[in-house]
């Protein structure tokens, strides 16, 4: 299978085997890719050209390095106004052992109940079935006079995907499914244990930073910014009158998220902007590009920190937080977000793949190892697959166990 993570600052492309042909256990990479482009702006297709350019270079890269030919590609969606909710239905069962024909009653009914508008659903998913209330992993075998499922739905602003979609078909390849960022890259950094008790993911890329909320196994609530690493470097790049490439390597070697007493004495050379011989070398501490950094991530943060309660992350469950995304890899931004959000923070690196090269091993690669897990879970999707069923009373929109938890913590604020 092919994966690709169309970005602001980057398109990277892995091809992986799954399953049978990797003789089973974890997907194993054969083949990477990666390209600057500079046709996507805060996760949106901006120039179809260069972002048509950028994605057929990656995807050659890996071809080249696996010795097979793409054909489809998973592509994230990062951008586009990611939003979620949970749908609830429920039919009656009649006291009868549940079979897989009421299983295909209860989808056909599902499908039905999603409805999103001018939106486009990326997944479909159920996320909880409950027999007669309780929640259970598989209902098949079970007496029940109701059957019921959370489903939880995430979709995005139509003409993104379309532009998306285009720029890679434009590259000579199929698009076979678009998957929510954040949803691929939560698949890749967070344990099992933490989603059952409750972990937030924040995906800090160059132009868009994702939240993704989890509860008891399932993901619940996701939701994007408008906001990420790429803003630190435009900022490093204004204020001290210097090129973004210059910046964006300033900020990788010298900043950091908390400055250390000896930062005001350490002296960096920052290059002019001109071209100009005449131009004077400028030379600043490396305390005030650390403050130029925290300003910028004290903005994240505290927009974060007003989005995590309305996606219902409140509580005791919300204890956990998990950084990945390129501007996870800031000097002490860890320490920072804990402090600024008062929980517990780690790093996300992705895991779960063999084979995966170490200049792929960082969290600014969480989505793309994530996408390769995703395709090989081959979860079911109500709102894309072909769902066949009968007939049954639905029971009124009354919100599932799932949905209800959720409200009540929202509530609670």
């Amino acid at each position: 299978m092919t994966v690709l993570d169309v970005g602001t600052s980057k398109v990277a492309a892995l091809i992986a085997l799954v399953g049978g042909s990797a003789g089973g256990g974890e997907p194993r990479v054969i083949g990477v890719g990666q390209r600057v482009c500079h046709g996507v702006r805060r996760g949106l297709v901006a120039d179809m050209e260069k972002t048509e350019a950028a994605v057929r270079a990656a995807v050659d890269q890996a071809e080249r390095n696996a010795q097979v030919q793409a054909g489809t590609v998973y592509v994230n969606m990062s951008a586009g106004g990611l939003k979620s909710e949970v749908e609830t239905v429920e039919i009656d069962i009649g006291g009868h052992r549940i079979a897989d024909a009421d299983m295909a009653t209860l989808l056909a009914a599902g499908r039905a109940r999603i409805d999103p508008g001018s939106r486009t659903v990326l997944h479909a998913q159920p996320a909880l079935y409950a027999v007669d209330g309780t929640f259970v992993a598989s209902p098949v075998g079970f007496h029940a006079d109701r059957l019921g499922m959370d489903i939880h739905i995430v979709t995005a602003e139509t003409p993104p995907i379309r532009n998306l979609d285009l720029a890679v078909r434009s590259a000579h390849l199929g698009v076979n499914t678009m998957v929510a960022s954040p949803a691929a890259s939560s698949l890749a950094v967070l344990a099992a244990e933490e989603r059952e008790l409750g972990v937030a993911l924040v995906e800090i890329g160059a132009g868009v930073t994702n939240l993704a909320v989890h509860m008891m196994g399932q993901l619940v609530g996701v939701a994007s910014i408008a906001m990420g690493a790429g803003d630190i470097t435009n900022d490093i790049a204004s204020a001290f009158a210097t090129r973004r490439s210059h910046a964006e390597r300033l900020k990788t070697l010298y900043g950091a998220a908390i400055t250390a007493q000896k930062d005001n004495h350490d002296l960096i050379e920052i290059p002019p902007i001109s071209d100009d011989e005449a131009a004077e070398t400028v030379r600043v501490s490396r305390a005030q590009i650390i403050g130029v950094v925290r300003h910028r991530l004290d903005l994240l943060f505290t927009e974060i920190a007003a989005r995590l309660p309305q996606l219902g992350f409140v509580g005791p469950q919300a204890r956990q937080i998990v950084l990945t995304g390129g501007g996870a890899e800031i000097k002490s931004i860890a320490d920072f977000a804990q402090g600024s959000l008062g929980r517990n923070v780690r790093i996300g690196r992705p895991r779960g793949l063999t084979g995966l090269p170490d200049a792929q091993s960082g969290p600014a690669f969480a989505t793309l190892a994530g996408l390769v897990l995703f395709a090989a879970e081959d979860r079911p999707d109500l709102f894309h697959a072909k769902v066949a069923g009968g007939t049954a009373r639905v029971a009124p929109k009354t919100g599932g166990r799932l949905q209800q938890m959720v409200d009540k913590l929202r509530s609670s604020l």
